[in-house]
């Protein structure tokens, strides 16, 4: 589990693909010089595997299947992810409970500098919007963000300067991809009503739930 506090971007130097999906090969410094062989860390909101490390890199697998759900089968030299270490048991919970497992992808569309702040717009792919909700949290590339606003497709929220500057935010332009992961709690809620005969698929836009019938 992580909390969606990104600990640095760091910076893939090495793609290698074979029949089987693809190896990324990842530099770093606040991360990498603390890793184990099996761990799970976090790239771009994406739970992976560490399988082989030095001290400024670290390699992990991608499957088809993460390939195929993911935009990190389209990830090149160069590029910047961000990377955290899953949360310790005993560590402070400074943002929300993200997974690791990436729901689907949704595209930038607007970024917009306000005074020293940034806003940034997502769209909300279809089936989705259920799980946006204003000052609701989200996981975008695996950082734990509040929606500052939900339009009727988009969602924006908030950057500070120090996200930004920690993030692969600041290479992120309308058009480009981005992971997204909804809030699990909303998740578990639907399934447990769905499966007490509400129409959550139809609730009111007030938030009023269709009682099962006696």
């Amino acid at each position: 589990m992580f909390t969606g506090i990104v600990e640095e971007a760091g910076e893939v130097r090495d793609v290698t693909v074979t029949d089987e999906g693809r190896r990324l090969r990842i530099a770093g410094e606040d991360v990498t010089g603390d890793l184990e062989r099996g761990q799970s860390i976090s790239v771009s909101g994406v739970c992976l595997t560490v399988e082989e490390f030095e001290q400024d890199w670290f390699e992990v697998f991608l499957a088809s299947e993460t390939v195929d759900k993911t935009y990190l089968g389209d990830i090149e030299v160069g590029d910047p992810v961000n990377l955290e270490r899953a949360m310790p048991a005993d560590g402070r919970f400074d943002g929300h409970v993200v997974q690791g497992h990436v729901d689907t992808t949704a595209k930038v569309t607007e970024v917009r500098e306000v005074g020293e702040d940034w806003e940034y717009e997502f769209a909300i792919p279809e089936g989705f919007g259920k799980y946006v909700v204003d000052k609701g949290s989200v996981a975008v590339d695996g950082i734990s963000l509040t929606v500052a606003e939900r339009g009727e497709d988009t969602f924006s929220v908030a950057i500070i300067p120090e996200t930004r500057a920690v993030t692969n935010l600041s290479e992120k332009e309308p058009g480009d991809a981005v992971h997204l992961e909804v809030d699990v709690i909303a998740k578990y809620a639907e399934r447990l009503l769905d499966d007490a005969g509400f129409e959550v698929e139809n609730a009111k836009t007030e938030g009023v739930l269709d009682a099962p019938e006696q």
